[in-house]
């Protein structure tokens, strides 16, 4: 059992895509990290694959000082209106207390839409996806599997493997050897790079 090595959040609201975050918290919670779901209120949340999820706290009871990083998933809220915003608005908190984020999939134009995207090298679903925003930083948008620029973390729709390894990298949540073996793994289906993750544990 490892010891334990702090708290990650993970925002949680209806339509969350399922499949976006599930590598990053597994392999956290299987390194020591605490993963607890943050919801708008305490209500039961519906993912886009039907599953419910029960908030461990409120967004109104999140501090960033009780936190190693903050994970928002994308979710149909993220481009249907302002509904999703106080979760962006809670990422700049974390980034002004010098606490990473990451956002994936439709949460990246959440962060562009609350301006933290305009001066730092990101990805996401698309440019022009991104763009809907009206934000200041397509300059800094890259082509790339995840990005990740003073804090921020962000991948595209279909990169869940990449998000994770932005996140494990960031919080040294495995030793390179070993995550550069555990992203050929799972994203490339490697086999040679199995015993290399299973002799860490």
């Amino acid at each position: 059992m490892n010891e334990a090595r702090g708290t990650v959040h993970i925002a949680v609201y209806d339509t969350l895509a399922d499949w976006e975050p599930g590598h990053a918290i597994a392999e956290l919670s299987r390194r020591g990290f605490t993963v607890r779901a943050v919801g708008a209120s305490l209500a039961p949340v519906t993912t886009v694959g039907g599953l419910r999820i029960l908030p461990d706290l409120t967004l109104d009871e999140l501090r960033p000082a009780d936190s190693a990083l903050l994970i928002l998933p994308g979710a149909d809220g993220w481009l249907a209106g302002d509904e999703l915003a106080p979760f962006a608005a809670a990422a700049r908190r974390f980034l002004d207390a010098g606490v990473p984020v990451a956002a994936i999939c439709g949460a990246t134009v959440g962060l562009a839409r609350e301006g933290l995207l305009d001066d730092r090298d990101h990805t996401g679903a698309a440019a022009e996806v991104l763009a809907i925003s009206g934000y200041a930083g397509g300059a800094h948008y890259r082509e790339a599997d995840a990005v990740t620029d003073r804090d921020v973390i962000t991948a595209g729709p279909t990169d869940q493997v990449a998000f994770g390894r932005e996140i494990l990298a960031r919080l040294g949540a495995l030793e390179p050897t070993v995550l550069d073996a555990w992203f050929r793994l799972y994203e490339h289906s490697d086999a040679s790079a199995y015993p290399i993750v299973a002799a860490a544990g």
